[in-house]
């Protein structure tokens, strides 16, 4: 079986969120399970030359984005056995960023268009093409209304991947003969339509042979209002072809014993170095070096993470007998929030208003607890990393988060962490408190640290669920 993995960015070469994540290690859990498996994504400027420098010219031609005829090169790179494709145009890649730009929806356009003509090309015809997001949804319909009668092309099915719902390529009418050259018999609801705009997302649920979220939980949530983003009847529709499958983590980046960003590595069957990871980053952070528990948060720091209800009860938690730490970069208000409470409790927090990767692993390894009190969350890699690291996470009932953390019942002593449901300062503070009040007994602690450490998160299960569905909608054994 052949697959190619779309998507529009990839760790290690580009990542801005999970999906880059996720882009780099499904794709070798999958050829793991035997498939040959291939990535393709856009070759912007930020990809470090120690990559780009490696690439090889495929092949080059032209893509009609309507009346404009744009180059289109191909670059491959060879990674552990698996090729990774790059769409190469100055024209439409040669950004300082990623994503944001008033020309999204024709830069990811012609990305669709050029990943199908290149298939030919470059001489790799999947079984299943594995689309993810908006930036790639479209190439479903694109493969069945434009591009239907390339003989070559008959037979690939293709898969959708939601992961997450809330950003779904809306764009107006014009969109379908200007930058995809469609006609405008898709403008239906079993199309693209959406309230007079055209919808990438909707367009590619409608069209691929079979849609996944990241998650059991949201592939239920988003048939509902709240979550399902205005494609919620949709949603319920297409229930026959939807699943849900949980992201996993990167087991071998993310491991305690091995990792070099951390001061003292330590494993299930020694924990020592643990403690001494915590005592290194209360140094690091200026924070008093107290036996105390301390509970980080590595976050975009926005609403949908659940900082609006952490504002409500933040102060009165700083008073309690605990410190945090707080890693991410976001809107103005939370970062200026987290600055206000470190400069009035020097003692009690720490505000790191950065990305840095080395810091986020010792913030995994040296807390006690890791807070993610989300408002929706399709999957969340956060809650699992911290596990992997004997970090006790504190979450909301939500998406993955619902999936990953088992509540802790203090009858039975079994269970991953604490929940909370009602997305409210109350009960978010309330699960914290009985975080602590668990913390105190240490001998308890340590049993939710270890079946933390224990649980399996690797993708190795997530892999095989997705080998299923490319079986069953290719009929191939």
């Amino acid at each position: 079986m052949k697959v190619l993995f779309v998507t529009s960015e990839c760790h290690p070469f580009i990542k801005t969120g999970g999906l880059g994540d996720v882009a780099w290690s499904l794709p070798r859990a999958l050829k793991e399970e035997g498939i040959e498996v291939a990535v393709i994504l856009p070759k912007y400027t930020q990809i470090p030359s120690r990559y780009r420098d490696k690439m090889k010219h495929v092949a080059h031609f032209t893509v009609n984005v309507s009346y404009r005829q744009q180059y289109c090169g191909v670059e491959s790179l060879k990674i552990d056995g698996i090729t990774y494709y790059f769409i190469d145009s100055m024209y439409y890649f040669d950004r300082e960023g990623t994503y944001g730009y008033i020309d999204d929806g024709e830069r990811f356009s012609f990305f669709s268009q050029a990943v199908i003509e290149a298939m030919e090309k470059i001489s790799f015809i999947p079984d299943v093409l594995h689309c993810n997001d908006w930036h790639t949804a479209i190439i479903p319909l694109l493969l069945k209304v434009k591009y239907s009668w390339i003989e070559a092309y008959q037979d690939i099915k293709t898969v959708l991947t939601i992961h997450n719902l809330k950003f779904q390529g809306i764009f107006p009418f014009e969109a379908l003969g200007d930058l995809l050259s469609v006609g405008d018999s898709v403008m239906v609801d079993t199309g693209v339509e959406y309230y007079g705009n055209v919808n990438y997302m909707k367009g590619g649920i409608n069209y691929a042979d079979w849609v996944t979220t990241v998650s059991p939980t949201y592939a239920r949530e988003i048939k509902y209002p709240f979550y399902g983003e205005g494609l919620h009847g949709l949603m319920s529709r297409i229930d026959s072809k939807l699943t849900g499958i949980l992201n996993g983590i990167d087991t071998k980046i993310n491991d305690p014993s091995t990792d070099q960003f951390i001061p003292f590595n330590y494993s299930l069957k020694d924990l020592s170095g643990k403690k001494l990871c915590k005592r290194a980053l209360q140094d690091e952070l200026g924070l008093p070096q107290k036996e105390v528990p301390l509970i980080g948060i590595i976050s975009r720091l926005t609403d949908q993470k659940g900082f609006d209800i952490l504002a409500k009860g933040l102060e009165e938690l700083l008073n309690q007998e605990l410190q945090m730490v707080v890693v991410g970069t976001g809107e103005r208000k939370y970062e200026d929030m987290f600055n206000y409470f470190a400069f009035q409790y020097p003692e009690k927090i720490s505000s790191q208003i950065k990305f840095d990767l080395g810091l986020a692993q010792r913030v995994y390894a040296g807390c006690d607890m890791i807070l993610v009190p989300s408002q929706f969350e399709p999957c969340g890699l956060t809650q699992m990393i911290a596990m992997r690291y004997g970090t006790v996470p504190i979450v909301r009932e939500t998406g993955g988060l619902a999936d990953t953390v088992i509540p802790y019942n203090q009858y039975t002593k079994k269970g991953l962490g604490f929940t909370f449901a009602n997305y409210d300062a109350f009960d978010l503070k309330d699960a914290v408190y009985r975080a602590l009040y668990v913390y105190q007994d240490q001998n308890a602690w340590q049993d939710i640290v270890r079946a933390d450490m224990a649980a399996d998160h690797s993708w190795l299960r997530s892999a095989s669920e997705y080998e299923a569905i490319y079986r069953d909608i290719t009929g191939m054994e």
